[in-house]
């Protein structure tokens, strides 16, 4: 009778501890996750508040932007950061779209597209369009923070068709 009940008791736990398993949701998580970026996007383009910008990378995070040397890790990405806003008339816009999620839902990718202006050496603005993709990961604080980001151009437009 003892190991009867002993026996009723562990497999009601371990039924128990199965089903409190939390499931991933990838429509909760997919507008989680454009949403999160849309924050990130919108903290860049008020390009105010360095720390926060760049708190929407990983530590290890990697970013290879076009023609520039590869950028890794949080201080690296502060400098590179803080140099970008101060470049006369320089902003960024960008969004993104088409989540993709690893199958447990703690890694996703994003396309999207951007736009950079600046002023250009002859005092004009200078507009640098750009397409992009971004890989999230959830971190273990329950936020999707980018880990690599990489951008290029677009390419060029085909003339239309007569």
């Amino acid at each position: 009778m003892k190991s009867s009940r002993l026996l009723v008791s562990l497999a009601a736990f371990v039924i128990f501890c199965g089903c409190s398993t939390v499931r991933f949701d990838p429509a909760a998580e997919r507008e989680r996750l454009l949403r999160r970026d849309a924050e990130w996007a919108a903290a860049a383009a008020e390009g105010k508040d360095v720390s926060k910008i760049v708190s929407y990378w990983t530590d290890d995070a990697v970013v290879v932007p076009p023609g520039q040397p590869i950028v890794e890790g949080k201080a690296a990405l502060r400098t590179f950061v803080d140099a970008s806003l101060k470049m006369p008339g320089f902003s960024i816009r960008w969004k993104s779209e088409k989540p993709a999620f690893s199958p447990d839902g703690k890694m996703a990718t994003l396309q999207g597209s951007n736009e950079m202006t600046m002023t250009g050496p002859d005092g004009k603005t200078i507009s640098l369009k750009g397409r992009s993709v971004t890989v999230w990961r959830l971190e273990p604080d329950g936020q999707w923070r980018c880990a690599i980001d990489i951008w290029n151009d677009p390419p060029p437009a085909t003339p239309a068709a007569k």
